[in-house]
């Protein structure tokens, strides 16, 4: 049976993570998962009960009333996320969440219910996980971490097509000060900042295909598992020899 390992893929916001996660997950046959849904979700919950973020009290209290699931997407092939068993996929993409996420995500409390359940799901491997902490703090020990970035101008046009869709009155000006903003409070929030893992492989596709950087990614990602293969080969071999002197 082929070794099975964990893929996390960090990076900045509208730099495709998701997309590259899905489609990993998808040629190796992994559990694809959003860490960035979970955040999201968690902010539409704290602004429909208009949840006072500075109040921890609050936020304890609201952690306690959510639940979180994803399902499986036969359609789209990916999971989809639940709020309290409610399809919210859709919701959590519109700009009012997306200016808030950040600062919710920033909350210790609210990151450390998020990383719990999230290292939980990565307990059997076989797993692909995006996000912003994911190769330093949900799985520092991930057998592949994977870095990504781009220019901010083309980041910029990426997530504005992608709302453009929702909502056709948003503009470039904001959709820029958004993804700024967001890039400043992940990289600097106190608890779990978004910054690049020592042992992870940078991916820029400022100027790279959907189809490259999937090529790239996935050359590493089989190195990996043939590596990880190789190791338990030699640990399994190690054992029997060691049962046969004894």
């Amino acid at each position: 049976m082929q070794q099975k390992i964990i893929i996390a893929i960090d990076g900045y916001s509208s730099c495709g993570k998701s997309t590259l996660a899905k489609q990993l997950a998808n040629e190796l046959h992994y559990l694809y998962v959003d860490s960035g849904s979970m955040y999201r979700a968690i902010t539409l919950y704290f602004l429909r009960n208009s949840v006072n973020i500075i109040d921890k009290k609050q936020v304890k209290k609201a952690l306690n009333n959510i639940h979180l699931s994803f399902e499986n997407n036969g359609e789209t092939g990916k999971s989809d996320i639940y709020l309290n068993d409610e399809y919210v996929e859709l919701l959590i993409r519109e700009m009012i969440v997306s200016e808030k996420v950040s600062e919710v995500a920033a909350l210790q409390e609210v990151r450390e219910f998020a990383v719990a359940q999230q290292k939980k799901i990565g307990e059997k491997k076989g797993i692909v996980m995006d996000g912003r902490d994911i190769g330093t703090t949900v799985f520092p020990h991930a057998e592949l971490k994977i870095f990504m970035k781009a220019d901010i101008s083309v980041r910029v046009q990426r997530r504005f097509k992608e709302l453009y869709a929702i909502n056709p009155t948003i503009s470039i000006d904001e959709v820029k000060q958004n993804l700024e903003m967001r890039d400043y409070i992940d990289s600097n929030r106190a608890i779990s900042p978004l910054k690049q893992a020592d042992d992870a492989i940078v991916l820029d596709n400022t100027n790279l295909t959907m189809a490259q950087q999937l090529k790239l990614a996935l050359k590493w990602a089989e190195e990996k598992i043939l590596a990880m293969g190789i190791m338990n080969d030699r640990v399994i071999k190690q054992k029997k020899s060691n049962k046969e002197e004894v």
